[in-house]
């Protein structure tokens, strides 16, 4: 669709009530090509249209695309996407910065966020699920940044996972018995191992007349249970009031009457509360955790804990009598893949030794010290 039409399609909408629907558009499209436009170059152009004026503009059929999971604008001719295998220039350029920043600017404030010289960046959710950073000059001193990531919650089940090649050997049997046993355990892993999509899977299997209660940033989990409530952040408003984080989520789910509580990404205070619940009653919690090793989980969980008020002791303790297992997934040449079942236990003889995390089971086959103990716990042999 020719630049000048567009502009002159979006001169006549601007102020008009509402988001433009499609009869809207298409018919100002035929008014203002004059009528020479046949019915395919009109359908392409009211899609240009709708894009520009309501969507991502020139980036909306990557975001559309099946598979793209990030698009990332550095510049207005450094416009790259993530497929699933890793970032790619994609073929798509702006007129300028200015286009690059009017884009920006427009769908921060789709979600009802600023976005200007006194706020120079914005991170939110934006009305379709996609999220949305972006930073504008001269704090971003390349020019206007996007990143847009697009949040596809995870339906898939463990007989899909096991099709994919994502559960090797016996992993279906253990991590099945994981659920049922009501055992507390996190899903680690680093960006892109497919930590929600096995987390809600996992869900997936808990029985039905159990009551789920997810706390998340944005609505990534939705596992196939007939009874899940869905708790979700939200960040403050212009005024800079307002917010709810995950700390404030995990205190709400806890007068909720959970039978599982469950974090999508735990990665802040909401920490402390986490092993607190878990610590007084609350069976089968769940979440997943940032981390490249599974030996680095000890040191993710201080760190976090640390930051939100406990001393060291204290948040080994408290993982310690909390958490069980640890379920760590890798990527792969062959795949995003489960790596390793570990055991959360203290370290040496002491009961006030710190935690580590020691191998259970191992897709490769390597070692695995606390396979014993990681059967008595999961019921299995």
């Amino acid at each position: 669709m020719p630049d000048p039409l567009v502009d002159r399609v979006r001169a006549r909408l601007v102020g008009g009530p509402g988001r433009p629907d499609q009869a809207t558009v298409a018919a100002l499209v035929r008014q203002e090509s004059g009528g020479l436009l046949g019915d395919g170059d009109v359908l392409t152009a009211v899609r240009a249209a709708v894009d520009e004026l309501s969507g991502a503009g020139v980036l909306e059929p990557l975001l559309r695309a099946p598979g793209t999971t990030d698009v990332l604008v550095v510049g207005p001719d450094q416009v790259w996407v993530d497929r699933g295998a890793g970032l790619e220039r994609a073929d798509v350029r702006f007129a300028d910065d200015d286009a690059v920043r009017r884009l920006a600017v427009r769908l921060a404030g789709s979600a009802g966020r600023r976005l200007d010289d006194a706020a120079p960046w914005a991170d939110v959710g934006l009305p379709d699920g996609t999220r949305l950073h972006a930073v504008l000059p001269p704090v971003s001193g390349s020019g206007t940044c996007l990143s847009l990531r697009v949040l596809r919650r995870a339906r898939l089940g463990l007989p899909d996972l096991v099709a994919a090649g994502a559960l090797p050997g016996r992993a279906p049997e253990l991590l099945t018995a994981l659920v049922r046993r009501r055992v507390a355990f996190l899903v680690t892993g680093g960006t892109g191992t497919g930590k929600t999509t096995l987390l809600s899977a996992l869900l997936g299997t808990a029985d039905p007349a159990e009551r789920l209660l997810l706390c998340e940033d944005a609505a990534e989990l939705d596992p196939a249970h007939p009874h899940v409530v869905r708790l979700l952040t939200r960040p403050a408003n212009v005024e800079g009031v307002g917010a709810v984080d995950l700390r404030d989520l995990v205190r709400q789910a806890l007068r909720m009457r959970p039978d599982r509580l469950v974090v999508g990404e735990v990665r802040g205070a909401e920490v402390v509360d986490l092993l607190a619940a878990l610590n007084t009653g609350h069976d089968g919690g769940c979440g997943t955790l940032h981390v490249n090793r599974v030996v680095d989980v000890p040191a993710r969980l201080e760190a976090l804990g640390v930051a939100a008020g406990l001393d060291r002791a204290a948040v080994h303790s408290q993982a310690a009598a909390a958490l069980s297992v640890v379920v760590h997934l890798r990527r792969t040449p062959a795949g995003r893949q489960v790596h390793e079942l570990g055991l959360v236990r203290r370290a040496g003889d002491s009961a006030a030794g710190l935690v580590q995390v020691v191998p259970g089971w191992r897709s490769d086959g390597g070692p695995a010290p606390a396979a014993g103990e990681l059967h008595d716990v999961l019921g299995t042999t």
